[in-house]
């Protein structure tokens, strides 16, 4: 049987490593499968939480059902923080006994052992474990240099170590539950429980006995528990949870709700449409925790390089503890040294520097309402060289509106366009929809009757009205205006309004552009984004009007799907790394080739979910620059990490040179660096729209 846990207090990629591999040595366990992103543990087998939590004990590695909610726990209340300040405070007690005495006065080194005792036992136990093993991680390094500064007498160095080592780790885990709050904040957003009808009868249901077609009725100031359509009520929902957006949006019968998200205003009854473990805000959860269990290319070369690593720092430490030695007989010192190296090179901020980053970044992005789905495509986002975009639904609204209306003498711009509804009321051309929708009115009407590839005619007040193409206006005899020839050749569709006697007017529609449009293709010239291209399958007319007015110079139009792919790999041989912006679906076969695939709206849409790299949950086309500055400024934390990690610790080693190295500083160096990825990281916090 599959369960799912969530873990408290792994910190680091070296424990969860060693958790998970305890966890596969538990009797009757099938598959393991261990999240250190999301900090989740699945498992396919018959294991208690106390097995599990004994299996991790090394680490006081806590486990809790996936749906329980974790009590937080005060930083200052932790075990490991109190434990941390006794060791202080035993290591405070000892500096001021040693400088009334001396250092290897009995009472002194009493309460320095106390110090590395209380600071240091659960590292101890660990490492000598390990020791046996012949696994050499940080505790392991940790442990040996310990006992071999007490072993050469150094108790009050052995004593800073480990509380600076217990200051770290405390650090460390404190700094990584913070990392990943940003999904646990999405975990909580669903509520757990909701009000339900059901064959006419209330009842409150825990959400996974919620079933499809169940009413599920919300108050106002309440959280919708499942994805469903509106039955009745209106009310304002915000639903910045799923989507990003600030604004609250209207709902009302007919109308698509999400799970987690806030009804403000009215009360409304939903009708179920997907089961707890389909609705948007689990498929969310689910595909964040897997893009941040998925290995980046830059993860990859560090653990690749840490591999290698640390064999290397144990050899440099013995070669400095024994050649030096042999040369000068200085024993104490060199030994000292040898010590310090391997404390120094312990390679925990190398090996967290690119995880940590990747985590918050994704974090940050799923509550912005972008779904990114997975390191490898966070990092290529920020290295992408040219954009295409599908025009339809992307740089358009996707919908017609009607944008020009000509009145000819003798009547109104208001009299033409409702002459034209009232003709097209019946009509279910989208064209039609759009002049009926624009119009406030329309007069009586009747005997209705539509001509293929021509338009549509009826009668008004006893006289019949004809709505349709220029040409079938032109068959009637009628000139028609210049003005009306330019608004076809911008790329419109022109419906000229007329009578059996007289040309009434003309009412023009339009796949209108997206406002903000213009000001993001500029947005993405000024970050560097070398060309912006247009992939459509409209009449080229069309299509170089709306990017004329958008500011895309390269327009590729009356394309096919196949088309679009060809035409995505013609411009990857030219530019490198491109990404496509298209709606997910029938732009599939493009957004699969391009280098990173970008959906729009993928909220409510499995398909812009499934097929995207990267998806946009608001149809916000405003959210894509925010996308690649966020995948910029990770690439650029990720060589950060990289450069403090392994910079901090070549100083300290260059301080063997002089003989300077103490192992105070070598831990200083190793925690300094850690703790410095890690804020350096969460700086990604701040990165928004």
């Amino acid at each position: 049987m599959q369960k799912t846990y969530r873990l408290e207090n792994l910190s680091c990629t070296s424990c969860a490593a060693k958790f998970e591999k305890n966890v596969r040595e538990l009797p009757d366990i099938n598959h393991v499968n261990l999240n250190f992103g999301a900090s989740k543990l699945t498992i396919d087998g018959n294991v208690s939480i106390a097995e599990l939590e004994k299996a991790g004990a090394f680490d006081h590695i806590r486990v809790f059902p996936e749906k329980e909610k974790v009590e937080y726990v005060p930083f200052y209340k932790r075990r490991q923080s109190i434990e941390t300040m006794i060791s202080l405070l035993l290591l405070i007690a000892g500096v001021f006994v040693s400088f009334q005495t001396a250092e290897n006065d009995p009472l002194a080194i009493a309460l320095f052992g106390g110090s590395i005792l209380v600071g240091g036992y659960g590292m101890f136990w660990t490492g000598l474990q390990n020791l046996t093993k012949l696994q050499f991680d940080m505790k392991t390094l940790m442990t040996i240099a310990i006992i071999g500064a007490v072993i050469i007498g150094e108790w009050r160095e052995g004593a800073v170590v480990v509380f600076l080592f217990a200051v770290s780790e405390a650090l460390e885990s404190f700094s990584m539950n913070k990392a990943r709050q940003s999904i646990r904040g999405l975990m909580d957003l669903a509520p757990a429980r909701a009000l339900i009808q059901r064959q006419g009868e209330l009842m409150e249901l825990d959400t996974e006995e919620i079933r499809i077609g169940d009413i599920l009725i919300v108050k106002p100031g309440q959280k919708i528990a499942m994805d469903g359509t509106v039955l009745r009520g209106a009310s304002s929902v915000n639903q910045a949870a799923i989507t990003g957006e600030s604004i609250p949006a209207s709902k009302e019968a007919g109308d698509e709700v999400f799970a987690g998200t806030l009804n403000e205003e009215g009360a409304l009854e939903v009708t179920v449409t997907k089961r707890v473990e389909d609705t948007t805000i689990a498929k969310i959860i689910h595909l964040v925790e897997e893009a941040q269990a998925e290995k980046a290319p830059s993860q990859k070369f560090v653990d690749r390089f840490a591999k290698y690593y640390t064999p290397a720092i144990i050899a440099i430490a013995f070669l400095v503890a024994l050649v030096p030695g042999f040369v000068t007989g200085n024993w104490e010192l060199w030994v000292y040294q040898g010590l310090a190296v391997l404390v120094v090179g312990c390679p925990c901020a190398l090996v967290v520097s690119t995880p940590v980053a990747i985590v918050t970044a994704i974090g940050n992005a799923a509550r912005q309402g972008v779904l990114i789905k997975g390191g490898i495509h966070l990092e290529e986002t920020g290295r992408i060289n040219a954009i295409a975009f599908d025009k339809t639904g992307t740089l358009t609204k996707g919908y017609p509106e009607v944008t020009d209306v000509y009145a000819e003498s003798g009547y109104t711009n208001e009299e033409v366009l409702k002459i034209a509804a009232s003709v097209e009321a019946m009509s279910q051309h989208p064209l039609a929809r759009a002049i009926t929708l624009e119009a406030k009115s329309v007069y009586p009407y009747a005997d209705f009757s539509s001509v293929t590839g021509k338009g549509a005619h009826a009668a008004i007040n006893g006289l019949r009205i004809y709505v349709g193409s220029l040409s079938w206006a032109e068959e009637f005899g009628f000139s028609v205006p210049e003005a009306y020839r330019k608004l076809q050749e911008s790329g419109k569709s022109v419906m000229a309004v007329f009578s059996e006697m007289e040309l009434i007017g003309a009412v023009a529609v339009a796949d209108a552009i997206r406002t903000e449009s213009p000001e993001i293709i500029r947005k993405l010239k000024a970050m560097g984004i070398e060309e912006t291209v247009m992939l459509t399958g409209d009449h080229p007319v069309t299509a170089r009007a709306i990017a004329s007015q958008i500011g895309v110079k390269d327009v590729r139009a009356g394309l096919m799907p196949e088309d679009k792919l060809s035409a995505i790999k013609d411009l990857q041989k030219e530019y490198g790394r491109v990404a496509m912006v298209g709606d997910g679906v029938n732009d599939a076969p493009a957004l699969a080739a391009s280098t990173i695939g970008i959906a729009m709206g993928g909220a409510g849409t499995d398909a812009a979910l499934e097929t995207a790299d990267i998806a946009l949950m608001a149809d916000d086309l405003e959210k894509l620059p925010y996308t690649i500055r966020l995948s910029r400024k990770t690439l650029r934390i990720i060589k950060e990490n990289i450069v403090f990690a392994l910079g901090l610790k070549i100083i300290a080693l260059l301080l063997i040179i002089p003989g300077w190295l103490t192992l105070w500083i070598a831990i200083f160096a190793d925690m300094g660096a850690t703790l410095l990825v890690i804020m350096n990281a969460l700086r990604l916090v701040k990165i928004q729209k």
